[in-house]
């Protein structure tokens, strides 16, 4: 099986669980209490330091980038076998219905790469188009990404040669979330069963989302 076969039956998978969890397990996607129920927050919200990548149109993408907007965002790489495509597949099945939120901020997925070396901006491209057109991609070198990455409270490490072409990259898995005024405030964590990936659950980020975005207003901070 090639690997777009893969990629492609991943996501084929991970959207009809959405479509069924969506359906019965969380009908109206929200929770029906005061405070998120899966949703890790940090202590207190984090600043996230300058820093400078590339999304998949040759934008810069920076602290900017991230303001006035929910930023769902996850570190991966495109040679990932498993954990990256079905995360991807997860957000793109519940993202109507993240759309479908009353927020004053719009919310987003971000992906960045955190594998340079064989992630150019047009491989980039077509591998977050293939998700979803609307979901941001970026990348930038590791002087840049690895900073970036541990300011989010996040970490990788390219686990063996890069002669190899098929070398692995260890990551967090989670998902983190950013808020409108571009400071880190949690995570997602990811769902950890035997014999089953270890990735964030889309049913739980879908349920959490409107009790985060209602309590957060522009002049303060979740």
């Amino acid at each position: 099986m090639n690997r777009r076969i893969f990629v492609g039956v991943v996501a084929l998978l991970a959207l009809l669980t959405g479509v069924f969890g969506a359906i019965y397990l969380s009908p109206t996607g929200q929770s029906n209490g005061s405070s998120p129920e899966y949703f890790q927050a940090y202590p207190e919200p984090r600043a996230i330091a300058p820093f400078s990548l590339t999304d998949s149109k040759g934008n810069e993408f920076n602290q900017a980038s991230l303001e006035n907007q929910w930023s769902l965002l996850f570190l991966g790489y495109t040679f990932c076998p498993d954990i990256c495509p079905t995360t991807m597949a997860e957000l793109n099945s519940i993202y109507p219905q993240m759309q479908a939120i009353e927020s004053e901020f719009p919310i987003k997925v971000v992906f960045i790469s955190i594998d340079p070396n064989r992630d150019s901006i047009d491989r980039l491209d077509e591998y977050i188009s293939y998700f979803n057109p609307n979901f941001i991609a970026a990348t930038g070198v590791h002087k840049a990404l690895f900073p970036f990455a541990r300011n989010l409270g996040m970490m990788y490490a390219i686990a063996e040669s890069t002669d190899n072409p098929n070398y692995l990259v260890d990551h967090s898995a989670s998902v983190v979330l950013i808020n409108p005024k571009a400071q880190v405030i949690g995570r997602f964590k990811p769902k950890r069963e035997p014999g089953k990936l270890s990735i964030s659950d889309a049913q739980q980020i879908l349920n959490d989302m409107p009790v985060i975005t209602s309590s957060f207003s522009s002049n303060s901070a979740l």
